[in-house]
């Protein structure tokens, strides 16, 4: 028999994995997260057959727009973290997309550029931009996380923490009405994230470092250790991830 790893071992485990692009298959096996029952992907690659022209803001590594069947005849994806920059190259490359980038100040693009603009999971929505960018009539669609996501995990390391509203789906919808946008469309759920040991744990903290901003193994040393003793004791450890889906359309 195969004994199990220490928490040590655990430890060295999810702190080595690397962090370039969404590739998140490191966790099959050690977690689980609930996927929205709207199937965003599926209503990507449906939006993207009908485009002419179309831009993803903040693709990451491409990962999840390089599964599209039917890419527009035009098809530009931006992000800004160089790790990921030269991973959506190499993923998007067969659709025949170009990758722009950095998108901090503003998107690069001359106003009425695209049809369809689309982000899952962005950092921001640039909003004024979004709206600057889309064509008469055209439609942005966007997954993104909701407020209070994986609450459970980050009071569980850092103690009881205040909700920002600021990420909440009725600030999103203020925002794009603020933009001169109309909101056709959204949708909220709650997703049950479960992790099955503390390795699984800190790469998810290292991979999506606004849960516990500022996390690192050693100064939470204590935390996972708990956090170790909790899961081996007791089964996952389990959160809930909010999203919301969000559809809005530039007026003609």
């Amino acid at each position: 028999m195969t004994a199990e790893p220490t928490f040590e071992q655990l430890l060295a485990e999810g702190g080595s994995v690397p962090l370039e692009g969404w590739d998140f298959s490191w966790f099959e096996g050690r977690a689980t997260e609930e996927r929205p029952r709207w199937g965003y992907s599926r209503l990507l690659g449906e939006r993207m057959a009908r485009a002419a022209a179309a831009l993803d803001i903040q693709t990451g590594g491409g990962e999840v727009l390089a599964r599209i069947p039917h890419p527009p005849p035009v098809l530009v994806a931006t992000e800004s973290w160089p790790p990921s920059i030269d991973v959506a190259r190499r993923n998007l490359r067969p659709l025949g997309a170009a990758v722009v980038a950095g998108d901090e100040d503003g998107l690069p693009f001359r106003g009425e550029s695209f049809d369809l603009v689309v982000s899952r999971h962005p950092i921001d929505a640039a909003w004024p931009e979004i709206a600057r960018v889309l064509r008469p009539g055209g439609t942005y669609l966007s997954q993104q996380v909701g407020a209070g996501s994986n609450r459970e995990l980050t009071d569980f390391m850092m103690g009881p923490q205040p909700v920002d509203p600021a990420r909440s789906a009725q600030v999103a919808v203020a925002e794009a009405e603020a933009a001169g946008l109309a909101v056709a469309g959204l949708r909220e759920q709650a997703l049950r994230v479960e992790f099955y040991d503390v390795g699984a744990v800190v790469h998810f903290l290292r991979k999506v470092p606004w849960t516990v901003p500022g996390f690192t193994v050693d100064g939470y040393a204590e935390q996972l250790a708990r956090m170790h003793r909790r899961i081996r004791s007791r089964g996952p450890f389990v959160s809930h991830a909010q999203r919301f889906l969000i559809e809005a359309r530039k007026p003609r």
